[in-house]
């Protein structure tokens, strides 16, 4: 029998840079107790059944399964997200474009649509901002549209409808004052989808063709379609995309076209308004 203190020894050679962390969130998960309890009672034997799940999860670690995944949840706007291998795991750059959304001057009851929704991260931060706001969450993949649904659900989230849509398709001559979205936007052949977590979640997430600026600019050019005079847009994007996505939206005739950086000052959200005589 193994201490929690010897138990989190046996994760020093997790992968990354945070193995002490992830050795922890995986103890506490197995455990169903917080990081704390883990410092408080450094001498306790967790049970067999427990010690024997911890190792299973520390060997899918080692495997490079990704720590959301293993845990079946992620922390996306101080909400806590099922997620699964269905789903892209919720990343805080994203936490960018919820910021900005969340600045713009909306009617008290807009209408917003989050396309690519994923297990529904977007649209539920700003649910949970702006419980006024109506709020539509579109995925083209079923079990993301039931992850997002249940996520609504277990959140108590009423103001927000999930429903499966290829991009834009399930909503002709439907106007919206916001549309959102996280599209996939890395190149096909990028090497970096060979690392890390990218390796485990969902390609059809991932990838946009071999310049990653097929879905973007796809959105770019029917966005307009569907908003409403003085309509917003905003889009996630590679850290290199920016300037790229930006000729995108002003030859999509948006104006006040613009890019925000994350918290590494990357630039990954741009935006622009439909005019007003739109």
């Amino acid at each position: 029998m193994a201490s929690v203190q010897q138990l989190l020894q046996e994760a020093l050679n997790l992968p990354g840079d945070s193995a002490r962390r992830d050795a922890e969130i995986l103890l506490c998960h197995t455990l169903g107790k917080p990081r704390s309890w883990l410092y408080t009672w450094p001498e306790t034997e967790p049970s067999p059944e427990q010690q024997s799940t911890y190792r299973e999860l520390l060997a899918q670690r080692r495997c490079g399964q990704p720590i959301a995944y293993l845990i079946g949840r992620r922390e996306f706007w101080s909400l806590s997200l099922a997620v699964d291998e269905h789903t892209l795991i919720p990343r805080p750059e994203t936490e960018t474009l919820v910021e900005w959304a969340l600045t713009l001057p909306l009617p008290g009851d807009a209408a917003v649509l989050d396309l690519g929704t994923g297990s529904g991260a977007i649209a539920l931060a700003l649910a949970s901002e702006r419980p006024g706001w109506r709020l539509l969450a579109a995925d083209c993949s079923e079990q993301a549209v039931a992850m997002a649904t249940a996520n609504a659900g277990r959140l108590g989230l009423n103001n927000v409808r999930c429903l499966v849509s290829d991009w834009l398709g399930a909503f002709a001559g439907a106007r919206f004052d916001l549309l959102v979205s996280n599209p996939p936007y890395i190149e096909q052949n990028d090497p970096h989808l060979q690392c890390g977590d990218l390796r485990f979640e969902p390609s059809t997430a991932l990838v946009a063709g071999p310049d990653g600026l097929s879905d973007l600019r796809l959105l770019a050019g029917q966005a307009a379609a569907h908003l409403k005079p003085g309509g917003w847009l905003l889009l996630e994007h590679g850290y290199q995309q920016g300037e790229a996505v930006c000729e995108l939206l002003c030859a999509a005739g948006f104006s006040r076209v613009a890019t925000r950086c994350d918290l590494n000052g990357h630039p990954r959200i741009s935006g622009g308004c439909l005019h007003a005589d739109g």
